[in-house]
């Protein structure tokens, strides 16, 4: 991907075509780089191919996956697609310098200048031509693992957070890529392969020696992860996502625990698992011997656990105990939740040879995680925060920690996204209405569908039509919301946290639910 991964401009200069006008000196150091490329011999083995075209015994400049990213000198991956085959892209890839091509099947005729190799999987093949192409970086570092519906953004920065004292440690994952040397926006929770490889290799180079990262069930069940040596894996908790697409509740557990278990083909050596989540109690009784097992929680069997939970709207308190001790903790998070993320992250700190007492002191230079219940000051009267939550049961953990702390009323705008699970939509409506006083429903990320069929879909889990306002437009939502807000009152804008856009049929458009509400509050503070 280009901007995420280091090209090396000279080798893909050394495939070029050559110009006329080449000096000869030009064309020996050309030939003298080309000479020296790797070949795809160095990273394809005998008994990984059904059939091949053409000669092992060929140069390459890097990897790709995507036809229009092909550069001269590229080794083309066509890839098996939910929308569409990467097959049909390969005479597009031939035609921008693509020298070779890994495809599931082998057409009748090829042309002669090109490699063509047959395998079972591509995206199996990808994985392992990745890693070894980046020359396996994830062996070089402590690589983390974090998995599960919530929480998985907040933990990995807050193990980065407890980690990075005295070294460099990278991160990928929802909001952002750490490279060591540089930070890049996010594209994806769990990047494809190359990218995944291609940026621990940076992070390696960098000096990195610790590297934080959120692995979605898209990830692993779609071979991004193949391979990869974790040296922890985390299990926040499971409740009802993607099931547009894992079809139940337990097909989408299988795949999860597949970090655990070896699915991956690589298992961790820590473990560490919320033994407060029903999945999780279950992943933790199948994980494998010799995997070493942190269990965390609240429950009096977890290993790293909170005691005396006191819940205040500006931070939480408690007592935390472990194995080497104990000590009292006073968080800047809110929330019930937040202390299941905390702990998570402390369990992982501490199962990586961290000291609790130390790491800890830290805490309060925790700048947060951004459109995590991010607090929005402008002055109001009445309290503002943006938060991710986009499932039933993140807007019912937020809205019941919300309504615990709020003297006055609870308000919330939130949406469904388009071309997601249907199923999904009245349970948050319903989750809604048990906790806020007022809600109004608006546009999330509509992508491709028809926000009057997701509104459809909603309206079948209202409880108390009086209680929730539909506005199609998400700007004129938050607008109404703070209109209707009072002091003592706390308003959450559900759903796009940390997004700086909004998804539709055919195009995205800018739009932040912080920067609505700081500009809204602005205009409605100049009114006379």
């Amino acid at each position: 991907m280009i901007g995420y991964l280091s090209q090396n401009y000279s080798l893909i200069h050394a495939f070029a075509p050559r110009s006329v006008g080449s000096t000869r000196r030009e064309t020996l150091v050309r030939n003298r780089i080309f000479k020296m490329a790797p070949k795809l011999s160095d990273y394809i083995h005998d008994d990984e191919i059904i059939a091949m075209r053409g000669s092992l015994d060929r140069p390459i400049s890097g990897l790709v996956m995507d036809s229009r990213r092909v550069v001269p000198g590229n080794l083309f991956f066509a890839l098996p697609g939910l929308r569409t085959d990467g097959t049909s892209y390969i005479d597009e890839a031939v035609s921008r310098g693509a020298v070779a091509v890994i495809t599931s099947r082998l057409s009748v005729s090829t042309p002669a200048k090109v490699t063509f190799i047959q395998v079972a999987d591509p995206r199996a093949m990808l994985a392992r031509v990745a890693q070894r192409y980046y020359r396996f970086p994830d062996r070089d570092m402590a690589v983390v693992g974090v998995t599960g519906t919530n929480g998985k953004t907040t933990i990995t920065h807050l193990v980065r957070h407890f980690l990075n004292g005295d070294q460099k440690v990278g991160l990928l994952g929802t909001i952002s890529y750490d490279l060591g040397t540089r930070s890049v926006p996010s594209f994806k929770t769990t990047p494809e392969s190359v990218d995944i490889y291609g940026m621990l290799a940076q992070m390696r180079d960098a000096g990195c020696r610790q590297a934080v990262m959120e692995v979605s069930s898209h990830g692993i069940d779609q071979q991004r992860v193949l391979g990869l040596q974790f040296t922890a894996a985390v299990f926040t908790n499971l409740t009802r996502d993607h099931l547009d697409y894992h079809k139940t509740l337990d097909a989408y557990f299988e795949v999860k625990s597949r970090l655990f278990t070896g699915g991956t083909g690589s298992g961790p050596k820590i473990a560490i698992v919320n033994l407060d989540d029903p999945y999780g109690e279950k992943l933790a009784a199948v994980v494998p011997a010799g995997v070493k097992k942190v269990t965390y929680g609240e429950s009096p069997a977890a290993l790293v656990r909170a005691e005396n939970i006191t819940l205040g709207f500006k931070n939480t308190t408690f007592q935390l105990v472990w194995p080497g001790g104990a000590l009292e903790v006073d968080s800047p998070f809110i929330g019930r939740y937040n202390v299941s993320n905390l702990l998570a992250a402390i369990a992982t700190a501490w199962s990586l040879g961290r000291d609790p007492a130390v790491f800890l002191s830290r805490l309060t230079a925790f700048k947060g995680v951004p459109g995590r219940m991010e607090r929005i000051e402008e002055g109001q009267g009445f309290n503002v925060l943006v938060d991710y939550a986009h499932t039933d049961d993140a807007l019912r953990n937020a809205l019941r920690m919300l309504r615990a702390v709020t003297p006055g009323r609870l308000l919330v705008v939130f949406g469904c996204g388009g071309n997601r699970d249907r199923a999904k939509r009245p349970l948050m409506v319903q989750a809604v209405q048990e906790f806020a006083d007022h809600a109004y429903a608006t546009a999330d990320n509509p992508r491709s569908e028809a926000l009057a069929q997701i509104f459809t879909d909603m309206k079948t889990g209202v409880t108390a039509p009086d209680k929730i306002t539909w506005i199609e437009d998400r700007r004129r939502a938050i607008s109404l919301a703070l209109d209707d807000a009072k002091p003592g009152d706390s308003l959450l804008i559900a759903g796009k946290g940390h997004e700086s856009y909004q998804e539709f049929a055919d195009t995205v458009i800018p739009f932040d639910d912080r920067q609505v509400v700081r500009e809204l509050i602005g205009i409605k503070a100049l009114k006379p």
